[in-house]
C-alpha cells in the first residue's frame, strides 16, 4: 500500500496513573500533526536503560519521516545541566531524559526533521549544552511566564505576550511576519544558549523562546510555547507545522 503521510514519532511522558506506569503523549500534539502537518502521529516508548533491556530507540528511526518533542509536566532533571536540586514536588521523567538525549543529536545528524515545543525546546537547548532556569518568574528583570492552573484551559492557553521574529530567520519565513502573539505556560526557560543554537525568537523580557541549530542539515525547530494548541485557530501555528509537514514529506522522497 503505498504511504501518504509522512510518518512522524512523538516522544512518550512515562507516567505512573493509578498504580501502573504509562506511556503516553497528549493527544493536541496528535492532532497536530494530523491537522497541521498532514502526518501520521507514532508514540515512541521512553524505556530508559533500566528498563528497555536491550531496548534500542534509535533503531525505529529509520522508519520515521520526523520527530516531535513534546511539551510535559516534567522538567528536565537539573543534573543534567549543573542545575541546583529542583525544589520538592518538581515533577521528573528520567526516562524520557535518557531518550530524547539519544534522540536530538541523532536525528539532527540525520537531517531527519525535527520540532521541539516547550520540555522539548528545553531539552534541544541542554542537549547542545546549554541551562536552564527552573523558575524563570524568580529571575529579576522576567516576566512570570506561568499560566493560572485555577482558569479555564482557554485562558491557560490564551495569547499573552510577543515573540519578535529573528529577521530574515526561520520562523520570519515561515510566518511572513516579524513577530506573534504566543501562550505562555511554562515555569522554566533557557539561561544559557547551548553552543550551535541560532536563536529565532525573543520576548520582550529577552527570554529565548525560538531556536534553531546552525548548519542543520535538516529542518529544526524549538519553541517555548504551545502552538499545538487548538492549531486551527491559528495562522501563525498552522504555518509552523505546514513547515514541519513540508519538511517530513521532503526527507521521505
Amino acid at each position: 500500500m503505498r504511504r501518504v503521510r509522512p510518518i512522524i514519532g512523538v516522544i512518550s511522558d512515562r507516567r505512573t496513573l493509578g498504580h501502573h506506569p504509562f506511556q503516553v503523549q497528549g493527544e493536541k500534539y496528535l492532532t497536530a500533526i494530523v491537522a497541521g502537518a498532514g502526518g501520521y502521529p507514532v508514540g515512541l516508548p521512553v524505556l530508559g536503560p533500566a528498563l528497555g533491556d536491550g531496548f534500542d530507540l534509535l533503531e525505529v528511526l529509520e522508519s520515521l519521516d520526523g520527530l516531535l518533542l513534546t511539551g510535559s509536566p516534567s522538567n528536565v532533571e537539573p543534573h543534567r545541566y549543573q542545575g541546583s536540586a529542583s525544589s520538592p514536588g518538581t515533577l521528573h521523567d528520567p526516562e524520557r531524559d535518557h531518550s530524547a538525549f539519544e534522540l536530538i543529536p541523532a536525528v539532527v545528524r540525520e537531517g531527519i526533521p525535527l520540532f521541539a515545543v516547550c520540555r522539548g525546546f528545553q531539552e534541544l537547548n541542554v542537549a547542545y549544552g546549554g541551562t536552564l532556569h527552573q523558575d524563570v518568574h524568580n529571575v529579576p528583570g522576567k516576566l512570570n511566564h506561568r499560566e493560572d492552573k485555577a482558569a479555564p484551559l482557554e485562558a491557560q492557553y490564551a495569547p499573552v505576550h510577543e515573540v519578535r521574529f529573528t529577521p530574515g530567520g526561520m520562523l520570519a519565513r515561515i510566518t511572513g511576519r516579524d513577530a506573534a502573539m504566543v501562550n505562555s505556560v511554562h515555569s522554566q526557560g533557557v539561561d544559557q544558549l547551548g553552543a550551535g543554537l541560532v536563536v529565532e525568537g525573543t520576548t520582550p523580557d529577552g527570554l529565548i523562546e525560538a531556536v534553531t541549530v546552525a548548519g542543520a542539515p535538516g529542518f529544526v525547530l524549538g519553541v517555548q510555547w504551545h502552538p499545538e494548541w487548538r492549531v486551527r485557530e491559528s495562522e501563525v501555528s498552522m504555518a509552523i507545522f505546514r513547515a514541519f509537514g513540508d519538511a517530513c514529506r521532503s526527507y521521505r522522497t
